[in-house]
């Protein structure tokens, strides 16, 4: 193991009917189906649908960090 770690970021959009916390948690479920090493994530943008005048949907902007798994 190396004493260092390097990492790669990708950029995902989550969406849910119910949350913004269940859009998060979609987006990674469903990165985490096909990247390994996952380890962080930072939010860049949240937006939703207005219906009836309530939030009807959201929308979350991610970025994922994961470790390249050599290092």
């Amino acid at each position: 193991m190396t004493d260092h770690h390097t990492y790669k970021k990708v950029e995902l959009v989550g969406s849910s009917k119910t949350s913004i916390e269940d859009a998060i948690n979609n987006a990674l479920a469903e990165a985490s189906k096909s990247l390994k090493y996952m380890e962080w994530f930072e939010v860049v943008d949240t937006r939703g649908h207005i219906k009836d005048g309530k939030a009807a949907h959201f929308q979350v902007t991610l970025k994922v960090g994961f470790r390249i798994a050599s290092s």
